[in-house]
């Protein structure tokens, strides 16, 4: 029996996500979109726990959910916490961010922002 999905976890869809990251790419900024795809990708792959899928699909519940700590369309902070949620799931499921994720996640950078598909 699946679990059951709380906060911002419940938040989660692949479409909301998705449609967020697409038409908010360029203003979000390319540290949180890394972070955001990072996230993604390592939640699609099999080998991560569901504890961990937990934790990442609650931060990206949060990153498309539409009301913030802070508004996104605020000028220059708007995505702060956005970043900082990211961040500290990456933080907690970085060793699920495997070489393949971050090469998944630099190409579709690669595609939206332009540049190097080589991951960091």
């Amino acid at each position: 029996m699946a679990e059951e999905k709380r906060g911002f976890e419940k938040e989660y869809s692949d479409r909301g996500f998705w449609d967020k990251v697409i038409a908010h790419a360029k203003t979000v900024g390319k540290e949180v979109i890394e972070k955001a795809l990072w996230l993604y990708y390592a939640a699609q792959a099999p080998q991560t726990p569901a504890w961990a899928k937990g934790v990442i699909y609650g931060a990206l519940g949060y990153f498309i959910f539409p009301i913030d700590a802070i508004p996104d369309p605020t000028p220059l902070v708007g995505y702060a916490d956005d970043l900082g949620v990211l961040a500290a799931a990456v933080a907690t499921v970085v060793m699920y961010i495997t070489d393949e994720v971050k090469t998944l996640a630099a190409q579709k950078l690669k595609d939206w922002f332009g540049g190097s598909p080589t991951p960091d």
